[in-house]
């Protein structure tokens, strides 16, 4: 009995052993492994640490770059010489283009918000507009835009040829009926730099593009730059404008009516542009028509010409929104019959195809 329990207990302590044993070399595997994990992590953070400066050197270099050219840039305006602005040149370029319901110059609106109807849409380039450039823009409800006059009749002479392009010191004015005022008193297209600033209103942001309402801004606009309104800085109580501008205006029409053919033509039409439309139907375009036409958007040579009574219906005018043309007459009392509207030529041509 006694050989027995020496046995029993001989196999318990080489068990015992054993474990201690595996247990030893287990957590010699283990802690080998954890230091090969931090040797790992530690040269990891290394190389991290080594990119990072690298990196950090790099913008560092790029930045003390374009301090260095703009300090060149501000250096050679000021050397400039007077006569040699017109050779300066600024970094500036379009960034974007309006698609407008303005398909032409003529019925544009003179200013911004007098027509609430009137859409755009402003795409921006995204090789120099990142959508995220247009974040927090969606919460205000107005915004300035910088534009460029382009389809000014004497653009090409202005930018090209400025020494023959004859820039006119006064412009007609038409709210006073061609009377002639410093171009600087007024917000005639046509000046020494061609470029416009109007105000709209902010109704949508889509990734790259921002939709605007109540815009004077024909197709095809380029843009330059973007901006918040700011009630609290850009509306100035108390400002003052000269007493022609209070007085009442003689650009707006006494009514504007359709034809019984009218219904007719538009529902024609709107089944061809409804799909590429900045508005939801047939009757809402009706309203734009209404909008534009309440103001008498004629020349001033148009609205001088004599016109004889018997014959006031005989002069038909045309105005061009979304590739539509709308024809219409005005009488002596200011009064327009819208006649009919058509596809313009150039939507014809496209909606053959």
């Amino acid at each position: 009995m006694a050989s027995t329990a020496g046995q029993s207990n001989s196999y318990t302590t080489a068990a015992l052993a054993f474990t201690l044993a595996v247990v030893s070399v287990s957590a010699t595997i283990s802690l080998y492994r954890w230091r090969r994990r931090g040797e790992d992590l530690a040269h990891r953070i290394k190389k991290l640490e080594k990119s990072l400066g690298t990196a950090t050197e790099k913008s560092g270099s790029e930045r003390r770059g374009r301090v260095k050219a703009q300090q060149a840039l501000r250096e050679a305006l000021a050397q400039s010489e007077p006569h040699d602005l017109h050779n300066t040149i600024y970094p500036m370029r379009p960034i974007g283009t309006v698609q407008s319901c303005f398909s032409t110059r003529n019925g544009t609106p003179r200013q911004p918000l007098l027509v609430s109807l009137a859409r755009a849409c402003l795409n921006f380039d995204p090789a120099l507009v990142p959508p995220a450039s247009l974040e927090g823009l969606g919460e205000y409800s107005h915004c300035w835009i910088l534009y460029v006059f382009h389809l000014n009749t004497d653009i090409e002479k202005l930018w090209r040829k400025p020494s023959q392009s004859k820039l006119k010191a006064k412009v007609r004015v038409p709210r006073l009926n061609g009377e002639r005022k410093g171009v600087f008193a007024t917000r005639s297209p046509h000046r020494p730099c061609p470029i416009g600033l109007t105000v709209a209103k902010v109704e949508e942001i889509q990734k790259d593009k921002v939709l605007l309402s109540g815009v004077d801004l024909v197709d095809g606009t380029p843009v330059l730059d973007i901006k918040p309104y700011l009630p609290y800085s850009d509306s100035i109580q108390g400002a003052s404008v000269p007493d022609w501008l209070k007085e009442e205006c003689s650009l707006a029409v006494a009514s504007v009516s359709f034809s019984d053919d009218f219904s007719y033509s538009i529902t024609s039409c709107w089944k061809l542009i409804e799909k590429k439309s900045l508005y939801g139907s047939a009757e809402e375009f009706k309203s734009l028509i209404t909008q534009v036409l309440s103001w008498d958007i004629r020349s001033m040579s148009q609205r001088n010409k004599p016109q004889d009574t018997s014959d006031a219906d005989s002069t038909v005018y045309h105005l061009i929104l979304e590739g539509l043309d709308v024809s219409y007459v005005i009488d002596n009392e200011s009064s327009i019959l819208v006649q009919d509207v058509s596809l313009s030529y150039n939507l014809e041509d496209v909606a053959e195809t």
